[in-house]
C-alpha cells in the first residue's frame, strides 16, 4: 500500500470519528436532563394543630362605683393606679337640700334599694352554687392525685382536674366579692334612703365595694351629681383573663379545657393557659380588607403563677395558640408537598432518581405538617412544592432539607 493509499484510509477514519463524535454530542444534547427539585422526608414525631388568634387581657371582675343619690360630691383624691382595701373611703357626698327631693325621688330611691336587695340574694345563691362546684372539684382532683400515684389516670387528665379546681376557685372567689360589692351597694342605697328628709346636712361615704387599684376615675373634680353617675372605676389586675375573638369556623372546634401558648406578650418565654368557656353568641365584624366576618368571644385563664405574667395588666395585647387537635409519633409529611388531584390528596416521592405519583390518606394538619394514615412510609423522600415539570417518570436531582 503506497503513502497516497495510506493517507485516504487515515483521512476517511478521521471523518468516521468526527462525524460519530458530532452525533453523539448532537444526540446527548436531546437527552432530558434531571430536574432540580428541594426534597423533605417522611418523618415521624408529634403534630399539634392550633386556632392562632391576636387576643387581649382583661380583668375578670371590675366594679364601677357610682353615686348613690343626687347631690354634691367632694373632689375626689384618687389617680388612676392607686390601690384601695376594701371598705376604704373614696369621696364624700352630700344630698340635696330636702324641698328638692320629692316624693317621686322617694320612690326612685326605694326601687334601688330593692334592686340592691335583689342583686345581694342573687350574688349569694351564685356563691351557693360555686361552693358546691369547688366542692366537687375539689373531690375530684384529690381522687385523681390518688389515681395518678397508682397508676390509674394520665398525667394530663390530673392536670386537667388540677385545672377544673383552680377556675372553681376563682368563680367562687369572684362570687364573694361580688357579694361584698352588692352589699356595700345595698348599704349605700338604704343610706341614701335614710337621708331624704333629714334636715341636718350630714353626707354620705362613698366606699370602695372591693379591695384593687384605680382603674378610671370619671368625676374627679368637686360638683354636683346626679344618681347613677359612674365616680371610678376600680379592679384587681392580679385577676386577669384572655379573650380571643376567633372566626366562628374555628370556634366549632375549640372545647373548654382545651391548652393553648401566649406568645408575643411583651416576656422573653412563652405563658400556658387554658380555655375557660366560648361566649354562646358571634358579632359581626370586618377584617383589615373590608371582609365580613362572625367570629366569637374565646375566654382563657391562665396556667402559670402569677408571678411569671405580673407584668401584664388590663388590654394587653397577647397571641394565643389554642390547641385543639394533637397526634403523638405520627407519621408526618411536609405540607408544602401536598397538592390536589381531583377529590383526593398526593404527592410525588422520589425513587431511583424518579418522581413517582403518591396518593395520601391523611389526618390532622396544620400550615406546616399533615399527618399521613396511608400511601407513604417513614424516611421516604418527597418533592416540596412541584412544579409542572415534575410528573411521574421524570428523573430529579435534589437537595434534601430537614424539618
Amino acid at each position: 500500500m503506497n503513502k497516497r493509499t495510506r493517507r485516504k484510509l487515515v483521512m476517511r477514519a478521521l471523518s468516521v470519528l468526527v462525524l460519530g463524535g458530532a452525533a453523539l454530542l448532537i444526540g446527548y444534547g436531546f437527552v432530558p436532563k434531571p430536574i432540580p427539585v428541594l426534597l423533605g422526608e417522611v418523618e415521624r414525631s408529634s403534630l399539634e394543630v392550633t386556632v392562632d388568634e391576636t387576643g387581649k387581657t382583661r380583668i375578670r371582675d371590675k366594679y364601677v362605683v357610682s353615686a348613690p343619690v343626687n347631690g354634691n360630691l367632694s373632689r375626689i383624691a384618687l389617680e388612676v393606679g392607686d390601690s384601695l382595701a376594701e371598705g376604704e373611703p373614696i369621696a364624700e357626698l352630700t344630698p340635696l337640700a330636702p324641698q328638692l327631693l320629692d316624693a317621686r325621688t322617694r320612690k326612685e330611691m326605694a326601687a334601688q334599694v330593692e334592686v340592691a336587695e335583689a342583686n345581694l340574694a342573687q350574688t349569694s345563691s351564685v356563691i351557693a352554687s360555686s361552693e358546691s362546684a369547688f366542692e366537687f372539684a375539689r373531690s375530684q382532683a384529690e381522687r385523681s392525685r390518688q389515681l395518678h400515684d397508682q397508676g390509674g389516670v394520665s398525667e394530663q387528665q390530673l392536670e386537667q382536674a388540677e385545672y377544673q379546681l383552680r377556675v372553681a376557685a376563682n368563680e367562687l372567689a369572684s362570687a364573694r366579692v361580688a357579694k361584698r360589692a352588692s352589699e356595700h351597694q345595698l348599704a349605700a342605697a338604704r343610706a341614701a334612703l335614710s337621708s331624704i328628709g333629714a334636715n341636718d346636712g350630714r353626707t354620705i361615704t362613698i366606699v370602695a365595694p372591693a379591695a384593687g387599684r384605680v382603674l378610671q376615675v370619671f368625676q374627679q373634680s368637686a360638683g354636683a351629681v346626679q344618681t347613677g353617675k359612674p365616680l371610678l372605676e376600680l379592679g384587681d389586675p392580679s385577676a386577669l383573663e384572655i379573650v380571643a375573638d376567633v372566626l366562628s369556623s374555628d370556634a366549632v372546634r375549640i372545647k373548654p379545657g382545651a391548652q393553648a401558648q401566649i406568645e408575643r406578650w411583651g416576656g422573653g418565654y412563652p405563658l400556658h393557659a387554658r380555655v375557660r368557656c366560648k361566649q354562646p353568641s358571634a358579632f359581626t365584624t370586618r377584617s383589615a380588607l373590608g371582609v365580613e366576618e362572625q367570629r366569637v368571644p374565646v375566654i382563657l385563664d391562665f396556667v402559670d403563677q402569677h408571678e411569671r405574667w405580673a407584668a401584664l395588666d388590663d388590654g394587653y395585647r397577647v397571641e394565643a395558640h389554642i390547641r385543639v387537635a394533637k397526634a403523638d409519633d405520627a407519621l408526618v409529611v411536609p405540607a408544602s408537598a401536598l397538592f390536589r388531584e381531583q377529590d383526593a390528596w398526593a404527592v410525588f416521592k422520589v425513587a431511583d432518581s424518579q418522581a413517582q405519583r403518591a396518593e395520601l390518606e391523611l389526618g390532622v394538619r396544620n400550615p406546616d405538617w399533615a399527618q399521613v394514615k396511608s400511601g407513604l412510609t417513614e424516611h421516604e423522600r418527597v418533592i416540596l412544592y412541584p412544579s409542572d415539570q415534575v410528573g411521574p417518570g421524570v428523573k430529579v436531582t435534589s437537595r434534601t432539607t430537614g424539618r
